[in-house]
């Protein structure tokens, strides 16, 4: 657990793997789903999913930072 103070902001610290399978089209509806994997201090990594209906638009592992670089 992380002590947060408001307006600190984070920051994208590495994207480890990403499947892209098509751009969404004007008017689809998306789906996000995101689960924390581990976190270590202020490093979260997550892994997430974009679809629309049935279909999978992105599939992807990444870690966050929380405050500033």
């Amino acid at each position: 657990m992380t002590v947060r103070q408001e307006g600190e902001g984070g920051f994208l610290a590495a994207i480890t793997q990403a499947e892209f399978d098509r751009l969404p089209e004007a008017g689809d509806l998306l789906s996000v789903s995101v689960r924390l994997v581990k976190s270590f201090g202020r490093l979260f990594m997550v892994e997430g999913q974009v679809s629309c209906g049935e279909s999978m638009l992105l599939k992807v592992q990444l870690t966050l930072g929380e405050g500033r670089l």
